[in-house]
């Protein structure tokens, strides 16, 4: 039950965070209110790594910010890192 919860909160935080990066660069492109990018980067920290990089793809957004270039890719290291040694401890679990 609890695996089930964490993947629906991995999904919904990267679709988030997908969709992030695309409505801000469409604000950007507006000259409207934008997302601050602690908002972007921390959306990424929280689990939505993945749609952050992927909204930095499809969007054409941040890519040229070297703290997002850099960061994103990061952050899902380190979070990449972080799940594969937890799915090893609960694999080994008796």
């Amino acid at each position: 039950m609890i695996i089930e919860l964490i993947l629906i909160y991995i999904a919904a935080v990267n679709v988030i965070a997908f969709f992030l990066f695309g409505i801000d660069k469409w604000k950007a492109r507006r000259a409207k209110w934008r997302i601050s990018e602690s908002t972007l980067l921390g959306v990424a920290v929280i689990g939505g790594s993945i749609g952050a990089w992927m909204g930095m793809k499809v969007w054409h957004h941040k890519t040229l910010h070297k703290k997002f270039r850099y960061g994103i890719p990061l952050i899902l290291l380190a979070q990449t890192a972080v799940a594969l040694y937890l799915l090893k401890e609960v694999m080994h679990q008796p």
